[in-house]
Order: C-alpha cells, then sequence, then structure tokens
C-alpha cells in the first residue's frame, strides 16, 4: 500500500469512494474545485487501485481541517484510513498548527472510536449539520510544537 498525492486521473475512483462512503456526498466537481484550490488531498492505493483518500486543509491561521477521509467498504479495517490519517496529521503538523479539526456524523459510532485512537477529543455536537438532519460531532486534536498533545 502507498499513500500519494491525488492526480486528477483519480477524480472518478475518489468520488465513487466518496459516493459509497456517505449519504450526503461531495459532488464530483467540488472534488476538482477543491484539488484547483490546493487543499491537501492525499489517495491510500492497493496495487495500482485506489482504495481511500483523504481531503485537509489550514482552515485559520493555526488551525488545520479534515475535510472528509474515506476506504472503500472492501478495504475497510486493513489500515488505509490508518495511513492516510496519519499522514495527514503529519503534513499538518509540519505546519506548526495548533489544533486540528474535524466533523463526524454522531450516529458514526465507529468513527468516533477511530478519531479518538489518535488523541481526538469531542468537543460539542452541531444539531442538524447534515441534509438528513443528523448532527456533527465536532473533534479536534491539540498539538504542541508540531506534535500531538495528549
Amino acid at each position: 500500500m502507498i499513500v500519494r498525492k491525488f492526480q486528477p486521473t483519480d477524480l472518478k475512483r475518489v468520488f465513487e469512494i466518496e459516493s459509497m462512503s456517505f449519504n450526503q456526498s461531495y459532488g464530483i466537481n467540488m472534488f476538482q474545485q477543491l484539488h484547483d484550490m490546493g487543499v491537501g488531498f492525499l489517495v491510500a492505493e492497493k496495487d495500482g487501485y485506489v482504495v481511500g483518500y483523504v481531503l485537509f486543509w489550514i482552515k485559520y491561521e493555526n488551525q488545520g481541517h479534515i475535510i472528509s477521509i474515506a476506504v472503500d467498504k472492501n478495504y475497510r479495517r486493513r489500515g488505509y484510513g490508518t495511513q492516510l490519517l496519519v499522514k495527514a496529521i503529519s503534513i499538518l503538523s509540519l505546519l506548526h498548527l495548533d489544533t486540528i479539526y474535524l466533523e463526524v456524523n454522531e450516529n458514526n459510532k465507529g468513527a468516533v472510536e477511530f478519531y479518538e485512537q489518535f488523541s481526538f477529543k469531542q468537543d460539542r455536537v452541531v444539531p442538524g449539520y447534515y441534509e438528513n438532519g443528523d448532527g456533527a460531532i465536532v473533534m479536534y486534536l491539540k498539538l504542541e510544537g508540531g506534535k500531538i498533545s495528549r
């Protein structure tokens, strides 16, 4: 498995993964726009086949944000999500940010537990965040000197 920069030829496959992973997905054009804006965009590959992706950026001067992360349902629980998240955190840490934020569906307990393994903490719930009415748990990871603060 390798984690590498997104290439425009990955767009269709990334959108397939997004669509199978979330009820409310970004449109294919949004992925292209985010890439064109220069956000961090990595994919995980297994034998040349894209099996996951992560999008991240600097939201404010001292805060990073994980926009989206997903792995093809047929490749989950094999370390691809872990490698993508670790790489995104590593890149954001090099920028000497204070905090990394993300939002996760309040009903997605598996994802909440996944992020907690990386020392993300629950901050608050935003009711009605998603189109279907579900709330989002805002989670954060504190960094100190480019390293995870536990």
